[in-house]
């Protein structure tokens, strides 16, 4: 693989760079401490994360600035800065592991489908509205859904690998990533095959052809879940699932040390967003049967993520090896709370974006946090408070460090 001296020089100096943060103490403290959380630990403090930003608008310092030409090395250029940055602005609970990690050359075919959409308003956002051309108009169509299919490219691989080696020599560790997660929220693949609307109005008019649907994109997942059981390609050394640190002594009880490279070693996460705006029953009888298959296969799920589902948690429960569940801005807490009562399972909250966006009031985020924490309290749930799905920070980075400081405070409490 050729690269520049040019690139080599950049992602060397970048590399001592994460080193030396990646090197302190506290980052072992803090997986040591995301253990112990994981171990459903409801007499901890909190754990508090932010994730998924609008990258867009935090670059006034120039640190996420992009160096290197090499298009693969690139974006381990990228991983690298955000990383320094969220570690430089907004630490809270997160994790820099002491190693660089270089993902194989796998290819998945996904489901054989081209998703077909127009881009509506502003593009150059974080989040841009979008309209979805629906691509599975009948019966038909539906046989348009695919197996997955995966490869892994060897050649590929060995070359990534043994260029990272030698950029780094003497500089960092340099590990192969073991493979690739699976996403089981394959409603959200199907609201872009056909859209949210269509979605809605064959809920009562076809229900029949949207269980033909997810009859045959389950199995498609499946196929593509058993594929990388047979190649051991599934990810066991990533340290997040949907957002969280999933350090555990039985699955990752050490920085890139997981468990084993098959499913029944590892992670997935699966939602049905579109859902928090039906009745439980149709989450009961259009996704629950298929998750549960999907399921399975994993050592721990982590469910949901806008969802509403406070209304619904008998139904989430019945879902396998569940261990993470989210409580979005869309759901209760207290009932939410409650439901979890004496269970293993951890309450993921998702403190609402929308206190980042127009505005900054700190003490209605800080009432906002205090009255989650003492709600998983008093029931005596394990929680953490993940904010996520950022669009903006009305380009003002500093709420996002100021938000981690707020939370920080209230989670030492």
């Amino acid at each position: 693989m050729e690269i520049s001296q040019n690139d080599i020089q950049i992602l060397r100096e970048l590399g001592k760079e994460y080193m030396e943060v990646a090197s302190l103490p506290v980052q072992r403290e803090k997986m040591t401490l995301w253990k112990n959380f994981n171990a459903c630990g409801s007499n901890m403090r909190p754990m508090i994360i932010i994730d998924q930003l609008p990258w867009n608008e935090l670059n006034d310092t120039g640190e996420l600035t992009l160096k290197v030409e090499h298009p693969f090395f690139r974006e381990i250029e990228w991983n690298l800065r955000t990383t320094l940055y969220k570690w430089r602005h907004l630490p809270a609970d997160m994790v820099v592991e002491p190693l660089i990690t270089i993902p194989k050359a796998i290819h998945n075919s996904g489901y054989g489908l081209n998703v077909e959409k127009q881009v509506l308003g502003e593009k150059d956002t974080t989040a841009f509205s979008q309209h979805f051309i629906d691509v599975l108009k009948s019966e038909e169509d539906v046989e348009k859904i695919k197996d997955m299919v995966i490869t892994v490219d060897e050649e590929e691989t060995r070359d990534r690998f043994k260029t990272a080696l030698m950029i780094w020599d003497g500089i960092a560790p340099v590990v192969l990533g073991h493979g690739i997660g699976f996403h089981l929220g394959v409603w959200d693949r199907l609201s872009e095959y056909m859209g949210v609307e269509n979605i809605y109005l064959d809920l009562y008019d076809r229900p029949e052809f949207l269980h033909a649907c997810m009859r045959r994109i389950t199995d498609a997942t499946i196929a593509g879940i058993k594929q990388a059981n047979e190649l051991k390609i599934h990810d066991d050394i990533v340290n997040t699932c949907h957002c969280s640190y999933i350090y555990t002594d039985e699955l990752l009880p050490d920085f890139g040390k997981g468990g084993g490279t098959t499913s029944d070693k590892c992670w997935a996460f699966g939602l049905a967003q579109l859902f928090s705006y039906t009745a439980p029953a149709v989450t009961e009888e259009f996704e629950i049967p298929y998750i549960q298959e999907m399921a399975k296969y994993f050592h721990s799920i982590y469910y949901g993520c806008c969802d509403r589902l406070d209304d619904r948690m008998d139904l989430v429960f019945k879902i396998p090896n569940v261990r993470k569940i989210s409580c979005s801005p869309w759901s209760k807490k207290e009932p939410f709370a409650e439901q979890l009562q004496g269970k293993k399972i951890i309450m993921s909250n998702k403190p609402n974006p929308a206190f980042l966006a127009a505005g900054f009031d700190e003490d209605m985020i800080r009432r906002d946090l205090r009255e989650t924490m003492d709600i998983a309290k008093k029931y005596g749930v394990a929680v953490e408070l993940i904010q996520k799905d950022i669009s903006t920070v009305n380009h003002s980075p500093k709420r996002l460090t100021r938000w981690a400081e707020i939370a920080m405070e209230e989670a030492m409490r």
